[in-house]
């Protein structure tokens, strides 16, 4: 992708640590197609660098492939002429060079490596301790297989752990940056866009040209020889063994069995039986354990519902999964006009939700700040936005409207009947509200908000 956008924090601590005078080693991690070889080829572009693209092909390959390219980075005829049995002898060849300035080594899909060869880390690490740690060398070792990233570096039993001196989870950009893939666009666009893509860079790319967002869900996605509509599968192949288990929990979850005991009920099968493949969910962040946010013990919440962060797999199991066998027989037509029946209350008003809810810790002109910012729910209410500061005994209340139609007011005064059911500091708190609409407020409602302190309207 042209466009290089967001990624400041992740660029800052890069930078940080190559400008250190002894070696490095960064583990840049996170799941595919979330920029993390563009990230790595924006900070490489003014050094001394070297990139490496590890395969699932044999050890013997990859290390004459890696000899390939470090004879081309060093001119060291030595590289270039003989042949080495050992990864040592190349690192140790690498870091002999006299070098202006410090070299940057980058092995991308370093997983595959460890996969090839279960013993490579303990390679590594004998590499490390014993020449590239000695040297002013900065290597980056960088994979989308987070499961098999965590094992081979970072968890305790890797023969990697502790060596290295930073890591960077690669996750999704945000919504705030969203206008700078697609400005052009109204706001409405932008969250039907981000609805579905995310802040997946590659799947925004692929969206961006298309007239809206049901032109891009027929290109992209029902046809059957792009890369969306095998995603899904595709993501929890390289993760998971089993599979068929994990795509039974992100149906049911998508078809709204939340609750733990909901989704043992769908899938046929004790609850206990879920626990390792949801903890493996969340661990991919794919799935999110959420609890109102007025629990004082969240882990302990018995309240608990289960949600599907990742937009574009909540909307494949929404919206293409129920019909992939009439995908599959080409019947496409009548697949995307039931699309966009239920595209908007199915689906972007769900994620219209999220946006706004991280939108407002950005909002300056509120009195005070949010610490806790999420929903609220008990037996008969629910709440789209609860926040809380807990020093100023501050809670705010909030609804957000996908509307095509103005807000009017009787959903402030709804809003106010249901925050009486709220029992955080019932008898001793300050009460604010604020709606979001998409579909702007009613002339009535803005009266209000120009007459209030404690009412805020955002469009």
């Amino acid at each position: 992708m042209a466009q290089f956008v967001d990624r400041e924090l992740e660029i800052a601590t890069l930078e940080k640590e190559y400008a250190k005078k002894e070696a490095s080693l960064v583990i840049v991690y996170g799941r595919r197609r979330v920029g993390k070889t563009t990230l790595l080829s924006e900070f490489m572009k003014d050094k001394k660098a070297m990139y490496f693209l590890a395969t699932q092909e044999s050890e013997a390959l990859n290390r004459s492939a890696f000899q390939e390219k470090a004879a081309a980075f060093t001119g060291n005829p030595v590289l270039a002429e003989t042949s080495f049995d050992k990864w040592d002898s190349i690192f140790r060849l690498i870091v002999s060079e006299k070098w202006e300035e410090k070299p940057l080594l980058i092995i991308d899909e370093f997983q595959y490596l460890g996969k090839t060869n279960p013993a490579f880390p303990s390679v590594f690490q004998r590499i490390w301790d014993a020449i590239l740690i000695k040297t002013p060398v900065m290597v980056i070792l960088c994979g989308s297989l987070i499961s098999m990233m965590v094992s081979q570096t970072l968890s305790y039993s890797s023969p990697l752990y502790g060596r290295r001196t930073a890591q960077i989870r690669l996750k999704q950009i945000p919504f705030r940056y969203y206008r700078e893939f697609c400005g052009d666009l109204s706001r409405r666009e932008q969250i039907e866009r981000y609805a579905v893509t995310g802040g997946v860079p590659k799947y925004i790319e692929s969206f961006t040209g298309c007239e809206d967002i049901f032109t891009g869900i027929e290109k992209n996605i029902l046809d059957r020889t792009g890369y969306l509509y095998e995603e899904p599968h595709f993501l929890l192949q390289q993760e998971v063994a089993e599979v068929g288990s994990y795509f039974s929990i992100l149906r049911a979850i998508a078809f709204g069995r939340t609750k733990l005991s909901e989704i043992a009920c769908f899938m046929e099968t004790k609850a206990t039986d879920l626990t390792r493949n949801l903890k493996t969910l969340i661990e991919l962040d794919l799935v999110q354990r959420e609890v109102p946010v007025t629990e004082e013990n969240p882990e302990k919440s018995k309240k608990g519902l289960y949600r599907i962060t990742d937009y574009y797999i909540r909307f494949w199991f929404t919206m293409i999964y129920p019909n992939r066998g009439d995908i599959e027989q080409g019947i496409v037509t009548y697949v995307m006009d039931k699309i966009r029946k239920r595209f908007v209350t199915g689906h972007a008003a769900y994620i219209y939700g999220d946006v706004c809810r991280a939108e407002l810790s950005e909002k300056t002109e509120l009195p005070c700040h949010f610490s806790k910012i999420g929903r609220y729910w008990d037996k008969n209410t629910e709440i789209d936005v609860v926040a809380l500061a807990e020093e100023e005994r501050t809670i705010l209340f909030g609804e957000c409207k996908y509307l095509s139609e103005a807000v009017d007011a009787d959903v402030l005064y709804q809003l106010q009947e249901k925050a009486k059911r709220v029992a955080w500091h019932r008898d001793d708190r300050r009460e604010l509200y604020c709606l979001f609409s998409i579909g702007g407020f009613s002339a009535r409602l803005q009266e209000l908000a120009a007459a209030r302190d404690d009412l805020f309207l955002y469009e």
